[in-house]
């Protein structure tokens, strides 16, 4: 039941998404020779020739130790909620898109491709300070803390159920439940300053708890562009840490709450077994019972038994056996009345009825007894 309960609400873990910066230029003086007389013109129809540069952002996610599945498959374009990339450079100079936005459109139609990174080109020769600020995509949703509340948690950044199980925690270890009435609580000299109360019902701690709770800051990177020089070989790297959902800690625990086809098997077999013991076990209390009584006073268990299987016999074939006539005790006495022909069959059809009843009983205490342990 625990393990269906956090199914419903999926792990998350903290991994590290690792960024990568870099930079490519193109028709640079110092590519194209432009000093020669003999070097080829730009063309600026097709753009070949003029001086440009581009601006590449990477991003992946790192493995970790403990996962022996294979590696994730999550772009990285998937883990950015919303990313906004400023260029410093004179607008007169070049008046095209100094900042460019990129918004992760949300809703049931939404269709965002899943990329690997985001590329800028831009034309120019001259230095270039890039300034790149990333919202990233926690799940669950992260937020800051505000400073207040978290002196007190000890908590700076969170998601809305741990800031209120932080919260929580710290009314339980610092017994601020009234002793009267468990729903209400009392709040200690930091909380009362803080939430402006002496008391409030627990339904609206979470309430008090979301007006401090505020959006994470963005992870902001720096970058500068010199075309004049060759790129560096290798791109600038940069770690940061985003809560993503536990892909492998969910398979695990889907993996008991949906048994393969071998472990269904097994349950059934075992079914099986567990209600032919319950009908075993109910046999030998009716052997044990029987045997008792019979030990305790043989002359009156025989009369008694022998008269109850007469008014059985009596019931289920009594008006069939004598054409609506019923059996006389008299003819019960005799020996040659229990060898007539219908005997047999009689006896047969009440031993089914018997025994299909008796096996629908242990059945049914198998089955009561299997779910209330």
């Amino acid at each position: 039941m625990e393990i269906s309960d956090a199914l419903s609400r999926p792990p998350s873990t903290t991994r590290t998404l690792r960024l990568f910066l870099s930079h490519t230029v193109s028709g640079q003086a110092w590519q194209t020779n432009s000093m020669d007389n003999d070097a080829e013109k730009p063309d600026f129809e097709t753009g070949e020739g003029i001086a440009a540069w581009q601006f590449k952002l990477d991003g992946r996610l790192l493995e970790m130790q403990r996962s022996k599945g294979p590696p994730s498959q999550r772009k990285f374009s998937t883990l950015v909620k919303k990313m906004m990339i400023e260029l410093e450079r004179d607008p007169t100079l070049y008046p095209d898109g100094n900042v460019i936005e990129w918004p992760r459109i949300s809703g049931p139609s939404a269709s965002n491709p899943a990329l690997d990174g985001f590329t800028v080109r831009r034309t120019g020769d001259q230095p270039t300070k890039i300034r790149v600020v990333l919202y990233l995509e926690h799940y669950p949703e992260q937020f800051k803390v505000h400073h207040e509340l978290a002196s007190i948690l000890n908590i700076s950044q969170a998601s809305r159920m741990d800031c209120l199980k932080a919260l929580w925690d710290y009314v339980k270890i610092n017994g601020l439940q009234d002793r009267a009435d468990r729903r209400t609580i009392k709040l200690d000299d930091s909380l009362k300053y803080l939430f402006n109360v002496d008391a409030v019902p627990f339904f609206r701690l979470a309430d008090l708890a979301n007006q401090f709770l505020m959006p994470v800051d963005p992870i902001v990177l720096n970058y500068e562009i010199d075309p004049s020089v060759a790129p560096p070989e290798k791109p600038q790297g940069f770690d940061v840490t985003i809560q993503v959902e536990d892909a492998y800690l969910r398979s695990k625990m889907q993996s008991f709450v949906t048994p393969s086809r071998d472990t269904t098997s097994r349950i059934n077999k075992l079914d099986e077994e567990i209600a032919g013991l319950a009908q075993s076990l109910h046999n030998s209390e009716l052997k044990r019972a029987f045997l008792a009584e019979f030990a305790e006073n043989p002359t009156e268990f025989i009369q008694t038994w022998l008269e109850s299987q007469s008014r059985d016999l009596d019931a289920i074939l009594a008006p069939s056996a004598f054409d609506g006539q019923s059996i006389r005790t008299e003819e019960l006495r005799r020996s040659e009345f229990f060898r007539m022909p219908w005997v047999e069959e009689g006896v047969s059809v009440y031993h089914g009825q018997k025994m299909a009843g008796v096996l629908s009983q242990a059945q049914q205490a198998a089955v009561h007894g299997r779910f209330g342990m």
